[in-house]
């Protein structure tokens, strides 16, 4: 898998881990983590820096379309 791929998949697990935690009663921390998340997508459009990307970047190879 590369790189970009992950990172979706990871952002797809965060947001459902968010919603599970919301719908079992953890609404703070489901709040904490949903407003992480949106930061962070706040980060990469505004400065095109994704701090997982970077990291993944230096254990898996980028996708063929980013060649």
């Amino acid at each position: 898998m590369c790189v970009s791929r992950i990172q979706r998949l990871m952002t797809a697990f965060m947001l459902g881990l968010i919603l599970l935690l919301a719908l079992t009663g953890y609404v703070g921390v489901a709040v904490a983590l949903q407003v992480f998340v949106i930061s962070m997508m706040i980060l990469w459009a505004l400065s095109d820096f994704c701090p997982s990307i970077w990291v993944l970047k230096k254990f898996l190879p980028p996708c063929e379309w980013e060649k």
